[in-house]
């Protein structure tokens, strides 16, 4: 295939025929502009009449056509769109959409359509690209090999990036499982570390006169109907473009591009632009430009649950383990248990059904394991070749709903390609039938899900906690990681991180192997900053003897469902404090991914005057250390006073977190 190039020509001097159009956010701020000469098509962002994105280029190329050269404007048509939905798994329970669009018709010289649909709302940008039939009404499907959409942004842009990484390496053949690590404040012009481009979403930080702006980039709506997407590498001249999946993706089985209906579309490309990290850790645009795919046909609850897997490991499951991490959800008020990997032969079915039963009789129902294996790499855990195939699959969903089971965990997924994306979807439309919430890890990033499928629940899609357990270097970045995760990750979908961990050692005996180098604050303080409405509380039975009566307390009570999320402060993968509020009561946590403390004064306009609860870590050197292994005492949580300028001064130990609540 031949690499789609925007003539530089095209960017620097515009010829006197060039067509321009306009689209402005309803507050003027953010204003996108496409540009049309002589039949090459590029667009442009400004906030506050600064350039955040320059001239980059749109356009397709198919089977039927090639869409990014000899196009002709022929229509142009803007329209304000206003829209109200609720939700009950994201960060915001209502939201109220108000955009203005702006859609252009072109046409190629032999005749074929192709139109491009911009959104503009306040802070953000939803773009994407309809293809029609050709002058004939036909053909009726195209396939749709490569994307000429990049993005071009400011010399000197700063980066906050994770690396896509080639298909079918590290363990067992598992890549890509999106866990790479990030890298903050990088240069854009810095080649990606596998050389294969970056995962979505992408973080920029643009210095301008007028001073910093911050731009995230991702997509949104995809389904079984298109494949996942990518930024490539930089290139001078070009920015970053959309890139498709590796052609040795699910090892090897299915195309790399895209296939479609005609008249079809692609997924949404996103930009979310401020002047601050607010707009970006506050963004709906994931769920706003897109609709639910199905009614749920069953009520999926919210709520926590336990999991052996991540400290006591393969060996953990067995029936009596798991009656004991039953135990310790009953005895939280937990609702969910997760039976790991190896379920089926190291407990069998016979005895899940058992668990099932003591699970329900004590209050709390299970979440089943399973492989999405299959042909997609060697990963050797079961249940294996069951998720992949219609006919087994809601064999296993009868069955695991007669018995109570409540949902599943799948893991092991092959990249980005549309056949993959075909299996995400009819996995969770089957559950849907059989009233199971889906988990989804070692996979791809979630797009609008959330709101499309109304029993999904989240995705791992990063560096995640088992990485804590595995190795000291992790759990010695734990710190940097989640306070990144707050401004990329977990910004544009739900994250399954895995857990509040409270062992202070990583082992069963919380004695042995390497610590945890958070503090329990800071760990409590993640059940808030993370946001997932089925999030792991990863205790184990010997922290209900062990933790402090205030922390056991607090983890009893701590909701998952949102209706509403504040960003407060922060800045990627230092430090992040992140106000929610759950019915009529607001949660602040506040995470230090550094080594040095942090004295921050708190705006919290909505309880100005109030008294709320505080609880954080002792202010000494050693803090982060003693409290991590177990030596350091905490406090319980102590009332403050919040001004009347609704502010309140806390301090972020190292590696330390604060909590404020009602």
């Amino acid at each position: 295939m031949k690499k789609l190039i925007c003539l530089l020509v095209f960017f620097v001097s515009l010829s006197v025929s060039a067509e321009e159009k306009t689209v402005a956010s309803p507050d003027g701020r953010l204003v996108v502009k496409v540009t049309t000469n002589e039949g090459r098509v590029c667009y442009s962002v400004e906030y506050d009449g600064q350039e955040v994105l320059k001239p980059s280029c749109l356009g397709l190329r198919t089977n039927v056509g090639d869409f990014t050269e000899g196009l002709t404007l022929k229509e142009a048509k803007n329209e304000r769109i206003e829209k109200q939905y609720d939700m009950t798994r994201t960060k915001t329970a209502h939201v109220n959409y108000n955009a203005n669009q702006l859609t252009l018709r072109y046409e190629t010289a032999n005749g074929f359509p192709l139109t491009m649909t911009f959104n503009v709302s306040d802070n953000d940008v939803a773009f994407r690209y309809g293809l029609g039939r050709g002058p004939k009404d036909n053909p009726k499907c195209a396939l749709v090999y490569e994307e000429a959409t990049s993005f071009l942004l400011p010399d000197g842009t700063r980066t906050f990036l994770t690396p896509q990484i080639n298909p079918m390496t590290g363990w067992e053949r598992t890549k890509p499982s999106y866990e790479e690590e990030y890298e903050a404040d990088a240069e854009m012009t810095k080649r990606s570390k596998f050389g294969v481009g970056y995962t979505f979403p992408c973080l920029f930080k643009v210095s301008q006169p007028s001073g910093l702006v911050w731009l995230l980039i991702s997509e949104t709506g995809v389904t079984s109907e298109y494949c996942g997407s990518r930024l490539s590498d930089y290139e001078a001249g070009r920015g970053y473009q959309v890139a498709y999946p590796q052609k040795g993706e699910q090892n090897g089985f299915g195309s790399e591009f895209a296939a479609i209906p005609l008249p079809g579309k692609t997924p949404w490309r996103t930009i979310t632009v401020g002047n601050s990290l607010k707009p970006i850790v506050e963004t709906t645009v994931a769920y706003d430009v897109v609709d639910p795919l199905y009614e749920a046909k069953y009520e999926y609850k919210p709520g926590r649950y336990t999991w052996s897997w991540l400290i006591w490991q393969d060996q953990s499951i067995n029936y009596d383990d798991q009656v004991k991490f039953i135990d310790l959800a009953s005895a939280m008020g937990f609702e969910y248990t997760l039976v790991d990997n190896w379920w089926d032969t190291q407990i069998g079915r016979e005895k899940i059904e058992q668990l099932s039963k003591y699970a329900q009789g004590k209050g709390v129902h299970l979440l089943l394991w399973y492989s999405s294996n299959g042909y997609e790499n060697d990963a050797p855990q079961g249940p294996r070749n069951i998720m992949n195939n219609s006919i087994a699959r809601k064999k296993d969903m009868a069955w695991m709903q007669r018995i109570g089971v409540k949902g599943i965990k799948v893991d092991f997924f092959g990249g980005d390609k549309q056949e993959t994306m075909r299996l995400y979807e009819d996995i969770l439309s089957d559950a849907n039938e059989y009233g199971l919430q889906v988990i989804f890890h070692g996979c791809t990033l979630p797009r609008g899900w959330e709101r499309m499928y109304p029993n999904y629940v989240g995705s791992e899609a990063a560096l995640a906690s088992e990485n804590v357990y595995f190795s000291d270097y992790h759990a010695k970045k734990e710190g940097f990681e989640l306070s990144m995760y707050a401004f990329t990750r977990n910004v544009v979908a739900a994250f399954d991180w895995g857990g509040v961990i409270m062992n202070h050692w990583m082992s069963k005996d919380n004695k042995s192997r390497h610590q945890r180098f958070t503090s329990d604050i800071f760990e409590i303080a993640t059940g808030i900053t993370n946001q997932c409405s089925v999030n792991c509380m990863a205790m184990q039975p010997n922290n209900l003897s062990e933790l402090p009566q205030f922390e056991l307390d607090f983890l009893k009570t701590i909701p998952t469902a949102w209706d509403e999320t504040r960003f407060i402060d922060g800045y990627p993968g230092k430090y992040v404090v992140i106000a929610r509020r759950c019915g009529e009561k607001w949660y602040v946590g506040g995470i230090n991914g550094g080594s040095e403390a942090l004295a921050l004064t708190l705006q919290l306009p909505m309880l100005t005057g109030q008294t709320v609860n505080l609880m954080t870590d002792e202010p000494s050197k050693a803090n982060q250390r003693s409290l991590a292994n177990g030596k350091g005492k905490n406090e319980g949580p102590k009332a403050v006073k919040v001004s009347k300028k609704g502010e309140v001064k806390v301090t972020l130990q190292p590696m330390g977190g604060i909590v404020i609540y009602q």
